[in-house]
This record gives C-alpha cells, structure tokens and sequence, in this order.
C-alpha cells in the first residue's frame, strides 16, 4: 500500500555519531593491535612508501633534521681535520704552515663552510687550499651525499603534493541517501558530482554492505561484505562524469535492502559504503572516492530536488546548494507492499483484458437481424 506523502523540502541530515569503518570523507577508521616488533622492519624496507604516508608535519620535521643534521655531521669532519692538521686558532703553528682550509679555524666556521659547501653557495672566504687528501676525498662525499637528499626530500614533497586522494577530495557524494521509485521499481539513490571540470575517465561504482552476521554455524562474522551493484541511466561503467550523478540500486529479491521497510530501516545495523573509481584527466593517475552511509542517513520516501538546468545563453548550470536536499514522494512502504500492488494491478488489468476479449468474440444481439434459409440453385446466366 502506497503513503500519501506530502511534499516538502527534507534538508541533508544529520550525520550519526556511530562509529563506523569509513567516514563521511573516506578514511578508514581501523587499527592494527599485537603486531611483532620485528613485522616494523617491513615499514622501514619499503622506505619510499613509508615517506611518502606520513602526515606532513613529519615530513617538514624530517625536511629540516636531514638537511641540519648533514651540515652540522659534516662540519665536525671539518673541524677535525683543522684540528689535526693545526689550523685552529689558538694552535701553535710552525712557520711555513699550510692549512687544508682557508678560514677554518673554529666549530662554527667549520659548519658555515659545511653549509656554503652542500648547498654550493661559495661566498670565497673559505675554500681547500689542496694540499690535503683527506679534504679532497670529504668535499666529494659531503656533495654526493647533498645530492642524494636534495633528491629523495624533493621527490617526497612532489610525490605528496601530487597524490591521487587529493583528486579525490573534489569528487563529492549527498550527505544522505534516499529510497523511492524509479522506471516502475523502488530503488536507493545517491548523487555524487564533480567538482572539476576536469573529467574522470574510466569511472566504475560500487557498494559494499557491511554488518555482522551469524552463520548456520553460529559463527559471528563481524563486518560481512555484501556486494551492491550502482548503476546510472548512462550505464555502469566508463561513465561520462561531467555534470552530477544520481546513482540507483534497484531493491529486488538479491537486494539486502529487499526485506527492510521504512519503519524498520532506522532500527538496522549496517554500513553502506560507495566506491567510485576512476582515472584523472590531467594527472593520468588512478584514484578512489569513497564515502559511507548509516542506515539514520538514509531517507525512506524521498527523492532529490534537481539541480540541472540551462541558462539564456544555452550553458548548463549546476545548482550545488539543492545538491544534497530531498523532497517527500509517494512511495510503497515496504517492497513486499509494492510487489503486491503491482501484482494486483497485473491481474486486474489482465482479467479486464479478458473480459474486453470476451465482448469482442460473444458480440452484441442485434434484434432486427432475422435467419434466412438459403437452398442451393441453378447458376443462370443470361447472355
């Protein structure tokens, strides 16, 4: 049986406190206990990946103490050699005394010439005289070494500069989820729009349901994961994402949603989670979205207010301030109630059929039509 339900605008609403597997935003809300310490090792093998995760205030901390830490590393190697070779001051130099460094005669002219040295600055107050091995063989260690961290330090910050979770952050879903009719079958709906006109080629989306489930056995399966298959009018797959989307489910007898009602939808526990992958445009690099869904975030009996139309000048506009808003539609209050309407309905269209076939093959008594016996007779033709 259908509700006569009034319409008026239903405003996104309010996100549930629960804690759930994926947030609104995508992260996943997991932690990893009793693991050995010696499974860290794996962390510290796969050191570019590693960089590359961590948050960034660690990569700037790890920025300055690499770049800091080889200056003032190398200028003790510096201050050494001036020592040994007598060419601090205060050390009692002979006549004739050569240095192996011009104006290093002290801690902290040896980090200013470490510093000017790797990052090959060159004032010329300081400089090798050459006339020592040991500085020779240190200035090409301390300048590969330089390189060496110019490079992976660059390489981090550009590789997270350019991560494809950033693409990701402008790809956006309805805060709310909602379940009405659609081409004749109750289906759940979701928009999702992006906010680049930049497209997202080869775009794919998908759903998992995820809720606890106890086996035949009696086993408890904690986060069970239920395939939910999302479809746009344009198809599944290679989707032409220019303008937002409304994604549908159809809720049918393999639905998960197909036994639920809206008086007991709120009452459920369970986890939507949706997928949408695809391949920026400018970057060629693969990327994922992903949000999630309550069953309190999910509206039975409502349908998304449009936000598409076209302007004078024959542009399309996007109105993103109805992107996540609803209305109140007529909708069955269970599956099991729209089968049955639609059941009844096929057979009283299929019995009226029958009776309208009837009527055509019985006919209409005509009482001015009389029965006339016919006999057989010559064929006479007359010439």
């Amino acid at each position: 049986m259908f509700q006569v339900l009034q319409g008026h605008i239903q405003p996104a609403g309010h996100r549930s406190r629960k804690a759930r597997l994926v947030s609104k935003e995508g992260r996943c809300n997991i932690e990893f206990g009793n693991i050995e310490y010696s499974n860290h090792l794996a962390y510290m093998v796969d050191l570019w990946t590693t960089f590359v995760e961590i948050r960034w205030r660690f990569v700037l901390l790890l920025f300055v103490a690499s770049f800091t830490g080889s200056w003032f590393i190398f200028s003790l190697l510096w201050y050494w050699i001036a020592k040994s070779n007598g060419d601090l001051t205060g050390q009692n130099r002979t006549d004739g005394h050569v240095q192996c460094v011009d104006n290093v005669n002290g801690l902290t002219t040896a980090f200013l010439y470490s510093l000017e040295t790797q990052t090959t600055i060159g004032y010329g107050g300081r400089a090798l005289t050459g006339h020592c091995v040991g500085t020779v063989a240190l200035i090409i260690v301390q300048s590969l070494i330089g390189v060496f961290i110019n490079c992976f330090m660059c390489g981090v910050i550009l590789a997270k500069i350019s991560l494809p979770k950033n693409r990701a952050k402008t790809v956006t879903f309805s805060d709310t989820a909602v379940i009405c009719l659609k081409k004749g079958s109750l289906c759940l709906l979701i928009r999702v729009a992006n906010l680049r006109k930049t497209l997202l080629i080869g775009s794919q989306i998908y759903g998992k349901l995820l809720r606890t489930t106890t086996t035949p056995d009696g086993d408890t399966i904690i986060l069970d994961q239920v395939d939910i298959d999302f479809v746009v009018d344009a198809g599944k797959d290679n989707l032409f994402f220019v303008c937002p989307m409304t994604l549908y489910h159809v809720i049918n007898r393999s639905s998960p949603f197909y036994e639920m009602s809206a008086d007991s939808l709120p009452h459920q526990d369970f986890e939507l989670v949706v997928f949408l992958d695809g391949t920026a445009e400018s970057t060629s690099s693969s990327c994922q979205v992903r949000t999630s869904y309550v069953p309190q975030e999910i509206q039975w009996g409502y349908s998304f207010l449009p936000i598409i139309s076209r302007t004078k000048t024959g542009k399309y506009r996007v109105d993103f301030s109805n992107f996540s808003k609803s209305v109140r539609v007529t909708t069955p209050h269970c599956v099991s109630c729209f089968e049955t309407d639609a059941d009844q309905r096929n057979h009283n269209s299929s019995r009226d059929g029958e009776n309208h076939n009837q009527q055509q093959k019985s006919g209409i008594d005509n009482l001015g039509f009389q029965v006339i016996d016919i006999h057989d007779s010559v064929d006479i033709t007359k010439m």
